[in-house]
């Protein structure tokens, strides 16, 4: 697995459901309908669009905040491409 992904759904009554997903390949309907993308293999944001908003791409900003919430599942992400970093230096 590579991407992070988040979605976010609006709901009646203004509530909101974030779904969040890992996935190994992006496919068209993910870069068209998540609000996050994040690449752990790259580093880097791909997509990051809150409310209609594009937000600044800044890798550890965003990486930062959402490991507040998901860090149970950025850990495993890290440590795959953190080996696979130092296997090939």
């Amino acid at each position: 697995m590579r991407y992070l992904t988040i979605t976010y759904h609006n709901k009646l009554l203004g509530k909101t459901d974030e779904v969040v997903d890992i996935v190994k390949n992006l496919k068209t309907t993910t870069l068209q309908t998540a609000n996050v993308i994040l690449d752990f293999k790259e580093q880097k944001v791909i997509k990051c669009s809150l409310g209609g908003t594009n937000v600044y791409k800044d890798w550890q900003r965003i990486r930062d905040f959402y490991y507040q919430h998901y860090s149970k599942i950025i850990d495993p992400l890290e440590k795959v491409y953190t080996h696979i970093t130092h296997e090939k230096q």
